[in-house]
């Protein structure tokens, strides 16, 4: 029982690396179905809801960006969209789906209250944000201005660790139900490793 809780320990830790599932199944010894058995249920039991400490109201400023991937095949595009926290560098709004105003919607929903009752909101010039965020606090800005800085280094690590994300890739989803797990998974993994986490 204790090899096997080892196993699971590293197998977690490899989720975290863009490392396909063959790759850590090779790596730790066990076989690929077992392996797809154990994500299919870690990514079941991850919660799909930011979880960020508790912030003042006044002064919060948000930077939201979408990036696209895909599932089972390039036709069948996923749009991630995301939400961070300028001053404390959390991701504080998740949600995937297509890149209509739906997704817009479903990004803004993710958000904690107190983002939606006060934060100043910095997006690209997307069709869909002004629909849904509040004009009076919606920006909409290019990447020469700086308020989106945050966001896209965010969105290059994302595709750097979560091997489902990389645009060239034998290791994308074939699961809309996984996809979202591994996202959900290093997201949570994010945050809770930021240095305010830890204070």
């Amino acid at each position: 029982m204790g090899g096997l809780n080892v196993y699971k320990d590293l197998i977690d830790k490899l989720l975290l690396e863009r490392i396909s599932l063959a790759g850590i199944a090779r790596v730790v010894g066990v076989s690929e179905r077992w392996l797809q058995d154990y994500v299919n249920r870690k990514y079941q039991e991850v919660p799909q809801q930011v979880d960020v400490k508790k912030k003042p109201k006044g002064q919060l400023v948000i930077q939201c960006d979408e990036l696209w991937s895909f599932v089972g095949n390039k036709n069948n595009k996923q749009w991630v969209w995301l939400a961070i926290d300028q001053g404390a560098g959390e991701v504080v709004g998740v949600f995937v789906g297509d890149r209509s105003q739906k997704g817009a919607q479903g990004l803004w929903d993710s958000l904690p209250p107190v983002y939606r009752q006060c934060a100043v909101c910095y997006t690209d010039f997307w069709e869909s944000y002004p629909i849904i965020f509040p004009s009076t606090r919606h920006q909409a800005v290019g990447k020469e201005s700086g308020h989106t800085y945050k966001i896209e280094r965010f969105n290059g690590t994302l595709r750097q660790r979560v091997s489902r994300l990389v645009r060239k890739t034998l290791s994308f989803s074939k699961k809309i139900e996984n996809h979202i797990g591994a996202i959900w998974y290093f997201i949570h993994h994010y945050n809770k490793t930021l240095p305010m986490a830890a204070a």
